[in-house]
């Protein structure tokens, strides 16, 4: 009888990195965006968003300290609707997105805040500032794989900033300081082949 210990000890073993190991995902980019909404004048609230956000989640639900998000954000992505004040927010003004092309986020803690909902705090980089936020999360979903057999998770996370924390601070009298942000995310996962 003891000759199956062996065996069914490499079986514990073997299944153990499963719940272990955080599984990558890709952000995928035509399914995500970054929104944010600020002020105007005091009297009115002006939304935009980023349309090239990436990036690669580490995932491990049975391990939450094993979770990472590291997502990038094109600058000159940015998108309100009107033109001339989207070349205004991408200029020197603001965001500088020629000198600051990319707006980083690199989790340090991911925590669980009840069914569905997760706490991330890490480091987010705008404008060459860098500073520490906490993300309020709702997800991940739950996984469906489409008719390639690609398996897909989306989650939703929102946080605040005072944008002149970042040193973004043009037309003060104009723009509020508080910055809401959401970031809407579809990760994608290729198919195992066997």
């Amino acid at each position: 009888m003891s000759r199956f210990l062996p065996g069914a000890f490499c079986a514990v073993l073997l299944a153990f990195p499963c719940f272990a190991l955080a599984d990558t995902w890709d952000v995928d980019q035509s399914n995500s965006s970054a929104g944010f909404s600020v002020r105007h004048m005091g009297i009115s609230t002006v939304r935009g968003s980023f349309r090239k956000v990436g990036g690669t989640v580490e995932y491990s639900p049975g391990d939450l300290s094993k979770t990472a998000i590291n997502v990038t954000i094109d600058t000159a992505s940015l998108d309100t609707g009107v033109e001339m004040r989207d070349n205004h927010v991408r200029g020197s003004d603001f965001l500088d997105a020629a000198r600051y092309p990319k707006i980083t986020f690199r989790s340090k803690r991911v925590e669980s805040t009840g069914s569905g909902k997760l706490k991330i705090t890490g480091d987010l980089m705008l404008h060459g500032v860098t500073k520490t936020v906490v993300l309020d999360v709702e997800g991940p979903s739950s996984v469906a794989k489409d008719s390639q057999g690609v398996s897909h998770m989306g989650a939703s996370a929102t946080t605040k900033i005072n944008r002149e924390e970042f040193g973004v601070s043009g037309t003060p009298m104009m723009v509020g300081d508080d910055v809401t942000i959401t970031i809407d995310v579809e990760m994608v996962k290729p198919a195992v082949a066997h």
